[in-house]
């Protein structure tokens, strides 16, 4: 069960392993779109089923941030599911309408500077890492930006390429096809150091002290799941990541595999969940 709409990143790797896990565990593994609410219609459906292995929830950063985003959740979600497995990580890429006086980041940032609330930019929705990416950038660089939420990057696009909208942390995959099309200008990643998939593109991080965002994918199961069932899909995604045909589906999505186990997912949940929550604090964010 997944929290997007069909067609879009989260979706195109969800189906990936569900395809894989369908070969070679002879269980059909069903992929079910329930978008909505910034991922939480989903979480909430797969928290309320039966705790049996049948239902599993795509898990992506959405799940860390929509806990301090959203205050009226029906659910606990580090206490209502149990982590099952990590597929990946991936970063986003900054990238502004070629209409912008910038080519760096710097620039970006005193464009910023000198036109306070005059810059919007576009995201996936709020509470998705397209939106807090950019919310954390303002956070850091004190820039007075203006939010303007879309139903998926792929309709921000063409306002972006006509400079209604300025700019976009989009996912990598969406945001180099842009790119490389000379619809818009990547200024940087997201990720700590500059991502192997696009090493010519500077990492934020080097004007931006500390900045980082790096989103990821991985698996959970409601509460009361059963130990032995986690662990038979740990196993499978663990021989999932070993596939090379599969990675490089995975890098075509912009993603770099991320085994784990378990408890080393449920930790990287629970970190990002933290971290996230000072973002939403500090930046006054709220979608309720």
């Amino acid at each position: 069960m997944i929290g997007f709409a069909a067609g879009g990143p989260v979706d195109i790797v969800a189906r990936i392993m569900a395809q894989w896990l369908s070969d070679h565990l002879g269980q059909q593994f069903i992929v079910e779109n329930r978008a909505g609410s910034g991922g939480n219609i989903a979480a909430a459906a797969a928290i309320n089923a039966a705790p049996d292995g049948y239902t599993l929830l795509f898990v992506a950063p959405n799940n860390a941030i929509s806990t301090s985003l959203y205050k009226k959740l029906p659910y606990d979600f580090l206490r209502d599911t149990v982590p099952v497995a990590s597929i990946m990580q991936l970063t986003n890429m900054l990238v502004v309408s070629n209409a912008m006086p910038v080519k760096t980041v710097q620039e970006f940032i005193d464009y910023c500077k000198a036109n306070p609330g005059k810059i919007s930019f576009a995201s996936s929705g709020n509470g998705t890492s397209v939106h807090m990416s950019a919310e954390l950038f303002k956070v850091m660089t004190k820039c007075d930006m203006v939010h303007v939420p879309y139903r998926g990057s792929a309709i921000a696009f063409p306002d972006i390429i006509s400079n209604k909208v300025q700019l976009i942390f989009d996912n990598l995959p969406s945001a180099l096809e842009q790119a490389k099309g000379g619809n818009v200008r990547a200024l940087g990643v997201t990720s700590p150091q500059r991502w192997p998939i696009v090493p010519d593109v500077p990492a934020i991080a080097e004007t931006v002290p500390g900045f980082e965002s790096v989103g990821f994918y991985g698996i959970s199961a409601p509460k009361g799941t059963p130990p032995d069932v986690v662990e038979i899909l740990n196993k499978a995604v663990g021989e999932a990541l070993k596939d090379p045909k599969l990675v490089a589906r995975l890098a075509e999505t912009g993603g770099i595999p991320k085994p784990m186990t378990p408890a080393e997912f449920g930790k990287l949940v629970a970190d990002e969940t933290e971290k996230w929550r000072k973002v939403v604090e500090f930046a006054g964010v709220s979608v309720d």
